[in-house]
């Protein structure tokens, strides 16, 4: 049986590892000072929690976990893998710029484990359903094959390490940056007293854009304190010299805001939920 270990239980991590279970994998997390919450997705699920020194003899180790935790899982793995005989492939599957990858790759060494890059596009997957896309750059095929001989959609990226990084990089600058300037724009609008006219031009020249939107907007509400790592990696990927990489401090800011206004009385998300129940209101009362 293949044992594969996810480190990271969070909404993300639980899926994939309910997926891989599904198809016959033996599938371990480490929950060690983990909350109470994240102890019983785990459970429910039937994933065994156990030690350091078992993920590592693992086959495979996936790491998916919040972006600023990426590089410390990676060390305290790599700590762990010293002196095994046979270390597992460590697949970095977070959202982590290209030069974090390498600091990831760097904790290793050069004999070390075999680190491979990951990237995930697409949201949960859920068992018999279609799921997110597992990228992978540096290598890989045998442990590509792997998980997708156990449910996932793995797909191998035939360039070296730093590829699937920059990809999620592009992907999310495109698409939560999207998230993020429309949040800052609509709040804006009611801010103004612009809100009642910005969603009714908004639906009448730009229906589908506001579709997507009133979908993502609230879905980012829970997921805003993760992202605001997110947006300082995409910033960190530009680079100080491409004038585009303040759009994203500014997104980071964006999403600062709204996972602080989460932790209050959401009175941010609150405003926009009402500005997109009103547009679909809106729609019906035509």
């Amino acid at each position: 049986m293949t044992r594969i270990a996810v480190i990271g239980m969070g909404a993300m991590g639980s899926a994939v590892g309910a997926v891989l279970l599904s198809k016959g994998a033996e599938v371990v997390t480490i929950l060690d000072g983990r909350s109470s919450e994240t102890r019983a997705r785990a459970a429910a699920i039937g994933i065994r929690s156990v030690d350091l020194a078992t993920v590592v003899e693992a086959d495979i180790i996936l790491s998916i976990v919040p972006p600023a935790e990426a590089p410390s899982v990676a060390h305290q793995v790599a700590d762990a893998m010293t002196g095994s005989i046979s270390p597992a492939h460590f697949v970095d599957c977070n959202a982590i710029s290209p030069e974090t990858m390498s600091a990831v790759a760097h904790a290793f060494g050069g004999n070390l484990g075999r680190v491979l890059d990951g990237c995930i596009i697409g949201g949960p997957p859920k068992v018999g359903h279609a799921g997110p896309r597992l990228y992978v750059s540096g290598g890989g095929i045998n442990v590509v094959d792997t998980l997708n001989g156990h449910g996932l959609d793995a797909r191998l990226l035939q360039s070296g390490v730093g590829a699937a990084s920059a990809l999620k990089m592009c992907y999310a600058g495109i698409n939560k940056g999207l998230t993020g300037l429309a949040t800052a724009m609509l709040l804006a609008a009611a801010e103004r007293g612009a809100d009642e006219a910005l969603m009714a031009e908004m639906n009448e020249s730009q229906g589908d854009l506001l579709a997507k939107l009133s979908k993502s907007i609230p879905d980012m509400y829970p997921k805003a304190y993760r992202w605001v790592a997110e947006m300082k990696e995409i910033a960190d990927f530009l680079g100080p010299e491409n004038p585009a990489a303040e759009i994203f401090v500014g997104m980071e800011g964006v999403y600062r805001q709204m996972a602080a206004d989460r932790s209050n009385d959401s009175e941010l998300a609150t405003t926009l939920s009402r500005m997109i129940e009103r547009k679909h209101s809106d729609k019906t009362a035509r």
